[in-house]
């Protein structure tokens, strides 16, 4: 038995290690245990770092060969593939030892192997090879992340039916590509392989694209994204696919009804969501609480039913974000350490890294109109700001929602370049309880993107100056 502990988290994504960092800074004796060879979950692994890596030089890839020339330069880019896996790959291990470095840091074990919980205080740890380890530990936190939503009917092989996972390792770009599923994951990684060369078709159940994201931006999205090139079926279905020596044949239905359409594609990529990660930690034999999607049920401190045992992340409650994950992180190692953590759900913001990119935070308009709160709205477009046109980057808007009675800002909502960055100035000022006014006086550089947003508070008041 090693130990004891104060602490043992299990899983080291971005809400396990900055929890096992963060309490270890506060002067507990931490361990992990990660069933990956490298830290840093599917995050950094196989989730936002590669993706991100490829949408960067994929982005590239298509202004040189299709941006470039309008600004006086002219060039003829060849695309090599593997040295842009390599590439990617390059980011990733970057990233993973620099959180093993960080781990070691702060003077945190680290164990690798399979985490089960077999009692309260008591964590075993099953290697690929060698012995089962148990650790002793006053707290156990759950931070396993989640796992890819299975399509029922249709198995995924990594090759020619893919998940997120081995839709960032094709070893060829695909002529044609179907992506099951409309919201983020498959709208990103469906523009890097529409900008290698495939042709993207995504079938979408719901009638619209990002569920859950504000509608007018999601609507100028999707027209923006047929633009580029992707076409969308919405409000369809996939009742089978199979697979022969040519690719797939995905078989589509009309959710309200129809006849059915067969479609073919090189690649599939199943992208319907994530599931949270709770199988084999040991959950049913000791009773930990789970609601009806799997996910652990928590307190307001992240504490499950069980004595001593707690959760983050994707799987409890909550959009799955690593963003959100590190706060909780943060704020239950502080809570464990005699500290006041606390997470603000109202304030976390979601982006999506395609070009434009989309950005959101707080209430949309759709939850403000069901909630009965009155509200303005103001609206600026990257077309009247200066440093978007002479960047050649108009696409998009800003939309500031503020409360009708008090001027509060209740969310802000964004479709344009760099807006993955922009959001972070709404979300300081939504923290701080800040009003479209204060926004709107708040003194911008010029010439800067960072203005569209000054003017879309300003626009609140119906005062925007360049509109």
């Amino acid at each position: 038995m090693a130990g004891p502990y104060d602490l043992i988290v299990i899983g080291t994504g971005p809400g396990g290690y900055v929890c096992a960092i963060r309490a270890a800074q506060l002067g507990l004796k931490v361990a992990v245990v990660e069933k990956r060879a490298t830290h840093g979950g599917t995050c950094l692994n196989v989730g936002c770092i590669p993706s991100k890596a490829l949408l960067h030089a994929s982005e590239l890839y298509e202004e040189a060969g299709h941006g470039f020339a309008g600004m006086g330069i002219e060039v003829s880019p060849k695309l090599d593939l593997a040295k842009m896996l390599a590439f990617k790959a390059d980011g990733i291990k970057g990233n993973v030892d620099g959180v093993a470095f960080l781990l070691k840091k702060n003077k945190i074990d680290s164990y690798t192997g399979t985490g089960r919980i077999l009692a309260p205080g008591k964590v075993s740890v099953t290697p690929e090879k060698g012995e089962v380890v148990e650790l002793e530990t006053k707290a156990i936190v759950i931070a396993t992340g989640s796992d890819v939503a299975k399509l029922p009917g249709v198995e995924i092989d990594e090759k020619r039916v893919v998940s997120s996972t081995g839709a960032l390792e094709l070893s060829k770009v695909p002529s044609t590509m179907i992506i099951v599923g409309a919201g983020v994951i498959g709208l990103e990684l469906g523009s890097v392989w529409r900008r290698l060369g495939a042709k993207v078709h995504v079938v979408e159940f719901l009638d619209r694209i990002l569920p859950g994201m504000d509608n007018e931006v999601a609507k100028q999205f999707q027209r923006i994204l047929s633009k580029q090139g992707i076409t969308f079926q919405l409000g369809a279905k996939v009742t089978s696919l199979k697979k022969d020596k040519s690719g797939c044949k995905v078989r589509v239905e009309p959710v309200a009804g129809g006849d059915a359409t067969e479609l073919a594609a090189d690649v599939v990529l199943v992208a319907i969501g994530r599931v949270p990660y709770t199988e084999g930690l040991g959950l049913e034999e000791l009773g930990v609480a789970l609601d009806n999607r799997r996910r652990i049920i928590v307190d307001d401190h992240f504490a499950t039913n069980v004595d001593g045992v707690y959760a983050i992340g994707d799987v409890i409650a909550g959009p799955m974000l690593a963003h959100k994950a590190e706060d909780e992180g943060v704020a239950l190692a502080e809570l464990l350490a005699g500290q006041a953590g606390h997470v603000n759900y109202d304030v976390i913001p979601n982006v999506i890294y395609t070009y434009p990119e989309v950005a959101s935070v707080g209430k949309t308009e759709e939850e403000l109109k069901e909630a009965g709160i009155s509200y303005n709205v103001g609206k600026f477009p990257f077309m009247a700001n200066g440093r978007a046109k002479v960047n050649r980057t108009t696409d998009g808007f800003i939309k500031v929602l503020a409360d009708a009675h008090t001027d509060r800002i209740l969310g802000v909502h964004m479709v344009g370049p760099h807006v993955g960055e922009l959001i972070a100035e709404a979300a300081v000022i939504m923290e701080f309880g800040g009003s479209s006014e204060d926004l709107a006086r708040t003194c911008h550089a010029h010439p800067t993107l960072t203005e569209a947003v000054k003017e879309a508070a300003m626009a609140v008041q119906k005062r925007a100056i360049h509109m």
